[in-house]
């Protein structure tokens, strides 16, 4: 009985890691169609790599303003995100890249069902 036991959570972890690089995968498609419709010089930001995939419900809306407001010297202003919608989980994802020799970084927000990027910062 406990070899069964450790075998369905075992199983259970495999299925929820298999979900989860599925999603993330998805949301790094997300950014990438982001950043070749919005990127200034999307050639530019270069070796790309995406990292730290998670949900957060602490994302207030004005925060979310804020951030859709702000300009990006790399990135053409103002971007149409869809509308702010309280209460809601988002994911964030991690992109690291180097632009013009620096190293830098963006955070980009995602919609719950990840059709959308709702701000980055």
């Amino acid at each position: 009985m406990k070899h069964h036991s450790l075998l369905a959570t075992g199983l259970a972890a495999l299925v929820f890691l298999l979900a989860s690089c599925g999603q993330k995968h998805k949301a790094t498609g997300l950014v990438e169609d982001f950043i070749d419709q919005y990127a200034l010089q999307p050639d530019e930001i270069e070796q790309r790599d995406y990292e730290h995939f998670d949900s957060t419900k602490v994302i207030s809306d004005s925060l979310l303003q804020i951030m859709q407001a702000k300009e990006h010297p790399l990135f053409k202003h103002p971007i149409p995100y869809p509308v702010a919608k309280s209460g809601r989980m988002l994911y964030l994802l991690r992109m690291n890249y180097v632009h013009k020799g620096d190293t830098l970084w963006h955070t980009f927000y995602l919609d719950e069902q990840l059709e959308h990027i709702v701000a980055f910062k």
